[in-house]
């Protein structure tokens, strides 16, 4: 066995020395996942694997960079020839290459989520749709979801039972919306991130030269994180090696927690029967945690029924016992938590970056935020908006993607105006109107804007005419200009840095650095090493000159990050703040997770076992992250939807086996809050403890006057409360006497079907 891999522990060697044939390593938390697909690549590499016929597909940009230098370390540059990145980057290298026959130039735009939303919000504006009812990030879900079960619109229109859905949610429109939502894109030449897997999988299916022309190519195939893939890119990868079967999936079925996003878990535990002859690498060892957190974590994952067995363990030091707090109120148990960062800082000569608050959903960060600033305390709320998010930055990008494809109708609404040129709203209208009645692009209509007969004034003609022009001259610099030279071009141009000088805005400053950033990165893009085409296997000659890396290659880098690949302050030393969602990957030696609470965690939307069963991977997620100690906390009470509940522990919390947990036999009777020392849990020190204080009943205060109402007083059309949901309308009203039952939209619940006799609904008095 090579040399390499004696680096790796036993089961990691195994799973790495395993190069022929279907795959399968399940890594628990904490195990060396990332490492072991990195030896197991530079092994292939190191038995003179073509680098060009590996491909290795991730679900993020950070983790493929990862990997990508990792190996470069260990076998050299021919790293830099493998086939690896995101599952969308990937696919959108093949897709430009191949982009004719599905109907686009090789130089397609490709939208984020806020241009999705954007064009959604054009189409229902252009349907005469209320755009209360077809809120933008509601379509472009049901859109997205669709994509990800590869239905055109077509299909969508035709499924009867997706239909009856959007009926009985009073949105019947959805199915038109995807249709024109879909010919808008074609005429803009653009995809959106959804396109790169459905239409990859279009090309695989309906073009069989290109199927055997990749199935050829790649003779082996990894895939990292194989329990959070969907439908579409099960199938893109199960078509890819149907060829040669050299295909290896690590994941970790404890860890699937992206149901909402349309993962499967599925596709996992389907492995063995798509590929009978598989063989199974179990990595169960944790070099993360101590063991006590890793005994944890296996008596929580226990309890679910649907899993891979294994069990963790850990050779680490044994570790304290998690710990649990109980707090009056969200305000009590903010203040816990920014007393325990500070005591567990001072007394373990920690840095706020060793700590992470985690929770379920994104409004329970407030109260903690609140006691972090009282304190002091630096922090960063994790995911908030990136660098390429920020408005100055888009701002900028939309003149680089119009260079590239002046047909990005979202891209040409944006920056059409900006800065202001005396092209109005009203001019634009028009416009749009003109290229919906002739199934055109907006660009066709402003490069012969004299043809159309719009009433629109001359002065204005005349800004369109020169917009156009400049754009154009942009354009035809593409292909013979690098990336850098020509994006310092566009900035200064199109006049945004000058407006941003003109503003008088103390932030302008901060904007105009940004800008200047983004042109350092457009720089280092072009100092860069280029990645394998899809058109050629082997990078062509280049005679010693450096290859020109272009703008359009340095949008497809740039659209192409992903939520995770954020901007560069991960090293601040600061408390992070984040839901649990979004640190998968991430670790910490200090882990708080707050509202431990039923109804919050697991969420009350879990109605189901297989949901519940995701919301316990999902504590499982929160406490592997922890290193040295974890910290649960709930709350008595916590404002909710304007009123405030009761609040009972989490069932999660009790499933956890007393030996592993501090206060066991108090799990269920408390002392009386503020008997315990307030940084009970400070290495050990003694403290002061405060005196015990009366817990005062808090009244249950409605959100708005309401009165008690009788099963036959609810009908459809009015608002009623429920104590759980909130505040909803009710849509429709079925069945006779006792049996009747009310579909009612909850505000920021969704829909809900009440029995009227069990559901003690109270009509709102507005």
């Amino acid at each position: 066995m090579s040399e390499l891999l004696d680096q790796l522990n036993e089961p990691q060697r195994e799973a790495a020395a395993c190069t022929e044939g279907p795959v399968m390593i399940i890594a628990g938390a904490g195990s060396g996942k990332t490492r072991t697909l990195t030896y197991r690549i530079a092994h292939l590499l190191e038995l003179g694997v073509d680098p060009f016929r590996i491909l290795a597909l991730t679900f993020t940009n950070k983790a493929a960079k990862e990997m990508r230098d990792r190996i470069t370390k260990l076998v050299g540059n021919e790293a830099k020839n493998l086939w690896m990145g995101t599952f969308h980057s990937v696919f959108a290298r093949v897709l430009r290459a191949e982009a004719t026959k599905l109907g686009f130039t090789s130089s397609f735009t490709i939208y984020d989520t806020d241009d999705t939303k954007s064009a959604i919000k054009q189409v229902v504006k252009l349907l005469n749709l209320d755009p209360k009812t077809y809120k933008p990030s509601y379509v472009q879900s049901r859109i997205s979801m669709a994509k990800s079960n590869l239905l055109s619109p077509k299909d969508y229109m035709e499924n009867p039972e997706i239909y009856q859905t959007d009926i009985d949610s009073k949105r019947p429109a959805i199915g038109q919306i995807y249709q024109l939502y879909d010919q808008r894109l074609r005429n803009s030449n653009a995809m959106d991130f959804d396109d790169l897997l459905f239409n990859m999988n279009i090309l695989l299916r309906d073009f069989p030269d290109v199927l055997l022309k990749y199935q050829q190519r790649f003779q082996y195939i990894m895939v990292d994180e194989y329990q959070d893939t969907n439908y579409a890119q099960y199938l893109i990868v199960k078509k890819l090696a149907a060829r040669h079967q050299n295909i290896c999936v690590v994941g970790d079925d404890a860890q699937s927690i992206y149901a909402f996003r349309g993962a499967n878990i599925q596709n996992i535990f389907n492995f063995k029967r798509d590929y009978p002859e598989m063989q199974l690498f179990k990595l169960e060892q944790n070099y993360r945690s101590t063991k006590t957190i890793v005994q944890a974590a296996n008596s929580i994952i226990g309890h679910n029924r649907d899993q891979i067995q294994k069990e963790l363990w850990s050779d680490n030091q044994e570790g304290s016992l998690l710990r649990l707090v109980r707090a009056d109120d969200e305000r009590d148990e903010g203040m816990r938590v920014a007393d325990a960062i500070q005591n567990y800082r001072l007394g373990q000569d920690a840095d706020y970056r060793d700590f992470a608050v985690l929770y379920r959903q994104n409004s329970l960060s407030r109260s903690v935020e609140d006691a972090l600033r009282k304190m002091n305390i630096p922090y960063k709320i994790y995911q908030g908006i990136s660098f390429y998010g920020r408005r100055e930055v888009k701002d900028v990008l939309a003149y680089l993607r119009l260079a590239v494809n002046p047909y990005d109708d979202e891209s040409l609404a944006r920056v059409i105006n900006y800065p202001a040129r005396g092209i109005g709203q009203t001019s634009m209208d028009r416009i749009r109107v003109a290229a919906a009645d002739n199934e055109i692009p907006i660009w066709t209509v402003l490069e012969n804007i004299g043809t159309f007969g719009l009433p629109i004034n001359s002065g204005t003609v005349q800004k369109i005419t020169e917009f156009v022009y400049m754009i154009k001259r942009f354009e035809s610099q593409v292909p013979t200009t690098d990336a850098f030279s020509l994006a310092k071009q566009i900035v200064y141009a199109s006049g945004i840095v000058k407006a941003l000088r003109e503003e008088d805005d103390p932030e302008c400053a901060e904007r105009i650095d940004n800008i200047d950033e983004l042109l350092n990165g457009v720089q280092e893009f072009c100092e860069s090493d280029p990645e394998p085409t899809a058109e050629a296997e082997k990078p062509e000659p280049t005679d010693g000159e450096p290859k020109l890396r272009t703008l359009d290659e340095f949008l497809q880098q740039v659209l192409l990050y992903t939520s995770e690949d954020k901007e560069k302050d991960d090293n601040a030393d600061k408390v992070s703040l984040m839901t649990i969602h979004a640190a998968k990957g991430l670790e910490f030696p200090y882990v708080f997770v707050i509202g431990m609470e039923e109804q919050i965690f697991p969420s009350f939307m879990a109605s189901s076992r297989a949901e519940l069963e995701e919301e316990r991977r999902l504590f499982y997620v929160a406490v592997t992250r922890a290193e040295k100690q974890v910290t649960l906390s709930y709350a008595q009470s916590r404002f909710n939807n304007g009123q405030r509940m009761g609040g009972e522990i989490s069932r999660f919390v009790e499933e956890i086996d007393d030996q592993y947990i501090e206060m066991p036999s108090s799990r269920r009777a408390f002392p009386e809050t503020g008997t315990l020392p307030r940084a009970f849990f400070n290495a050990g020190k003694p403290q002061p403890t405060r005196a015990a204080k009366p817990v005062a009943k808090v009244p249950q205060r409605p959100a708005v006057p309401n009165s008690p109402a009788t099963i036959g007083s609810i009908m459809p059309g009015i608002r009623v409360q429920h104590d759980k949901f909130g505040i909803g309308k009710v849509l429709g009203i079925e069945g006779e006497g006792d049996s009747r039952k009310a579909t009612v939209f909850f505000d920021g619940v969704g829909q809900k079907q009440l029995m009227l006799k069990f559901a003690k609904l109270t009509v709102v008095e507005e």
